[in-house]
């Protein structure tokens, strides 16, 4: 296997502004090939990103960001998450957060989900009037998943401005390239975030209620075990960042498929029972994550290569989602896919807890804009974000004419 580095430049801002013909030449090349550059390997097929997310022997084994005193915060989020860990300490972690979100949160959120995406999809409407572009990533697919993580969890609405301000400068520590500004910025959001839930989950044990954050305060599993202090935090952290992240880019990136591909729109506009299908299809399409790491604990063959123990490889989760082995027309846009495998909330353990909250989200803000509209016209270029690894977009200027 030659050690040349994988024809793919992270930081081009054309392979960021559309990575897909650049994972195709990939592909064509070798399913893992070594990027020089990154250090390390990077899975290009659908087949062997789902190896690498699967197999064991290839963990998230967590190393703190260095020098300590800097990263105290941010290496404290990470280095208890469930992202972060692997069986048994992962299994016992999982175990009681999904204790916690068994007692139906979900459902009961799914009727004041649709009842705000409807409200904010009407406010859009109103405004844009059927010939003003108005910003929907903003006003929609932004506000959504933060205010029902911010539901979910029970922080209080005066509260919740804080959080994606937060969120935002804490993922961008995930890109390559980083700046020492983005790094400050990382550990001051990160800083701040755990002393307010910190605060918050006192305040639910004083006077519990019926939110997520009150359950998992109190959890406890057959052993009587329960999530220490600072996996309490971090859990709460990873829910917001993971959960309204995604979401936001599958709705943004979404959207802006649709808008691109109106044909597909008009099939969606008038089969609405397509609906779960075109958002599996959507998250497929133009994924939201477009790489996850995970490191050898020994040594590992994937697609041919040897992952020597130590090594890292990238699962390459938009590239796997275009791999024409196991899609048809993997490049198209098809609203009515039905045999589709994507990968875009992974595979094995690490599958994304949050998944079922995730469609419930989509389903609503993609249901409510095709309801409550006749029609929907890209109104000015989207700008997308100069980052790979969180694949989304600064604004998407949209036309609404109510229905």
């Amino acid at each position: 296997m030659t050690l040349a580095p994988a024809p793919l430049d992270l930081t081009d801002p054309a392979v960021i502004a559309d990575p897909y013909p650049a994972f195709a030449a990939a592909r064509a090349r070798a399913s893992v090939q070594w990027h020089e550059g990154l250090g390390m390997w990077l899975a290009f097929g659908h087949p062997e990103v789902n190896a690498v997310l699967r197999d064991r022997r290839l963990g998230r084994i967590w190393s703190d960001k260095t020098p300590a005193e800097r990263f105290e915060s941010f290496n404290l989020i990470h280095r208890n998450a469930i992202l972060e860990m692997e069986p048994p300490t992962h299994t016992r972690l999982r175990r009681l957060i999904s204790a916690a979100f068994a007692r139906g949160h979900v459902e009961r959120l799914r009727p004041w989900v649709q009842e705000l995406a409807d409200s904010l999809v009407d406010e859009l409407a109103e405004r844009s009037a059927g010939h003003t572009p108005v910003d929907v990533l903003s006003g929609m697919s932004e506000e959504l998943p933060v205010a029902v993580i911010a539901e979910l969890l029970g922080v209080p609405a005066a509260d919740r401005p804080l959080l994606r301000p937060w969120s935002n400068a804490i993922v961008k520590m995930y890109e390559y390239g980083r700046t020492t500004q983005i790094e400050d910025d990382a550990e001051r959001a990160a800083d701040e975030f755990v002393a307010y839930l910190r605060e918050l989950a006192a305040e639910r044990r004083q006077a519990p209620g019926e939110d997520l954050l009150t359950h998992l305060v109190t959890v406890r599993d057959a052993e009587g075990d329960r999530l220490t202090e600072d996996e309490l935090v971090t859990t709460c952290i990873l829910l917001l960042n993971a959960g309204h992240e995604a979401t936001v880019n599958v709705s943004g990136n979404g959207l802006l498929a649709l808008l691109e591909h109106p044909a597909e729109l008009a099939r969606l506009r008038a089969d609405p029972g397509l609906l779960p299908t075109a958002i599996e299809e959507l998250m497929r399409f133009d994924s939201p994550l477009q790489l996850f790491e995970r490191t050898a604990t020994e040594d590992v063959e994937v697609g041919g290569a040897t992952v020597a123990r130590g090594q890292k490889i990238a699962a390459l989760l938009g590239s796997a989602n275009r791999d024409p082995a196991v899609f048809a027309d993997a490049d198209t846009l098809d609203v009515g896919r039905v045999d589709n495998p994507h990968i875009s909330f992974g595979a094995g353990v690490h599958f994304c807890i949050g998944a079922p909250l995730a469609r419930v989200e989509l389903q609503a803000s993609f249901g409510a804009l095709l309801r409550r509209t006749s029609a929907l016209v890209l109104g000015a270029p989207a700008r997308r974000r100069p980052d790979f690894v969180m694949r989304g977009l600064y604004d998407l200027p949209v036309v609404l004419t109510t229905a």
